[in-house]
């Protein structure tokens, strides 16, 4: 199977329409969609999403962006805060990118290629809104040379994760 059991049956029992999407491997979010691009015409770069794990002090979650944006973690702050604020918990005070060994021993799938899953990985979810209006999302799968696609308006309703605007041109 070319990902991971965890991951094919919780897409069936969470009824996905996804599609497997086998390409040379990659290791960054750029790289896949150019590679996608030339396999699947259609696909626009923005609907390419790069799953970055995160740290706020003591709590992880995930920044999904569109392949061709960076992430601003400035906003991306501002914009978790804002939702702490609305459940009445402190604020952050500082965010910055998970360690690689804390992945390793969390998170399903090989590291830089984290599926996007709110179940499986047990943290919050935070989506760019450039990413969350697109018609389609080639996510993580846990390999470096698979990506699902699946429905953005699907995965917006099953993982409901928090949008907000947090890319910025690159």
């Amino acid at each position: 199977m070319p990902i991971l059991k965890k991951i094919s049956d919780y897409l069936k029992e969470k009824k996905y329409k996804y599609e497997i999407i086998e390409h040379k491997t990659t290791y960054t979010a750029w790289d896949t969609a150019r590679t996608t691009q030339k396999k699947e015409k259609k696909t626009k770069i923005e609907e390419i999403v790069k799953a970055l794990v995160m740290r706020a002090d003591k709590e992880h979650f995930l920044a999904l962006v569109s392949a061709n944006r960076r992430l601003d973690k400035k906003k991306l702050l501002k914009i978790v805060n804002n939702n702490r604020r609305k459940a009445k918990l402190p604020a952050f005070k500082k965010i910055d990118f998970a360690k690689e060994a804390w992945m390793k021993k969390n998170l399903p799938g090989k590291v830089g290629a984290t599926p996007p899953f709110r179940e499986i990985l047990g943290i919050a979810i935070f989506i760019d809104s450039l990413a969350a209006k697109q018609k389609n999302l080639y996510v993580g799968s846990g390999e470096y040379q698979f990506s699902i696609r699946i429905r953005a308006v699907q995965y917006l309703k099953n993982e409901q994760p928090m949008i907000g605007i947090f890319g910025a041109k690159k």
